[in-house]
């Protein structure tokens, strides 16, 4: 009956009004608002101060500063071999595997359409149908900035405006294509590899999606925005294995997308295996 009734809520409740007031009490900065906030949250989630750049929970200016905090060096060590696909953030594994007929596995007997997760994009989809996937959920506690699996060079983008639910074990459960109708921001990258899609997933209170190449991309506009980023005129945008990507402001989850015969998972994760950023999940051929 609770699940029940969780499900009914976010059916009901106005999404996307009640994500941005939360965004605008996250950016609050005042000092009476923003340390009760951040102290109640480290304490509820018992957050590792102890990796954080700045320590002392309340010494960053707002809610999000202090949600999308920076680690200390040397916090995450990024699997550096060559063949190496990493973890692009700390979490767990919500599903793993093949993309088989174009759809991609959500949970009990539940999918969603590969094209739709790409913004409806049949050429974007293609050169990943019967290739893999990967769904890593970020978790309140986590550290919410994600870096890149492998070198990539970005292609384009694609921001898909979509509904905003949460993003939790429950709501894969029960709520039909979960992560292709929620918010999303597609990332495609160009690797030694073949083609790499980075899907961030938006979520109930997430208050925006970032890029470190061009800032906040998340709210947006209610439609669908493709941006292409070819090498000319400018240079191109080339990341490094490793290399910060984005981040949520609150968290959510991130989907990575491979080609057919691109990478062999790492057969000891499964779904809800725990992976840190940084972490070898795969090995490209």
């Amino acid at each position: 009956m609770k699940q029940q009734l969780f499900i009914l809520f976010q059916h009901v409740v106005p999404q996307h009004l009640l994500s941005r007031l939360a965004g605008r009490v996250a950016d609050c900065t005042n000092p009476w608002v923003k340390n009760r906030f951040i102290s109640w949250f480290a304490k509820k989630y018992r957050i590792n101060m102890a990796e954080a750049l700045i320590e002392e929970p309340t010494a960053y200016p707002s809610f999000n500063a202090f949600f999308t905090r920076e680690l200390k060096p040397g916090s995450r060590e990024i699997n550096q071999e060559a063949t190496a696909i990493v973890s692009p953030a700390d979490g767990a594994i919500s599903q793993m595997g093949a993309i088989e007929h174009g759809r991609i596995f959500q949970a009990k007997g539940r999918g969603y359409g590969l094209t739709t997760l790409l913004g409806g994009y049949e050429e974007l989809a293609t050169p990943f149908k019967n290739g893999y996937f990967a769904t890593i959920y970020l978790s309140p506690r986590d550290y919410h900035r994600v870096h890149m699996p492998f070198k990539g060079t970005l292609r384009e983008t694609i921001y898909v405006p979509g509904d905003l639910f949460s993003v939790n074990q429950t709501t894969a459960e029960n709520v039909d294509q979960l992560f292709a109708r929620n918010e999303r921001l597609v990332a495609i990258f160009d690797t030694e590899a073949g083609p790499m899609a980075m899907i961030l997933v938006g979520a109930m209170i997430v208050a925006g999606i970032e890029t470190v190449w061009g800032g906040q991309v998340a709210p947006m506009l209610r439609q669908t925005v493709r941006t292409p980023y070819s090498p000319e005129p400018k240079a191109p945008i080339t990341l490094e294995k490793g290399d910060e990507m984005g981040r949520f402001k609150l968290g959510s989850t991130v989907v990575l997308l491979f080609g057919p015969n691109a990478i062999e998972w790492i057969d000891t994760l499964k779904a809800e295996s725990a992976v840190n950023l940084g972490e070898k999940i795969a090995t490209h051929q």
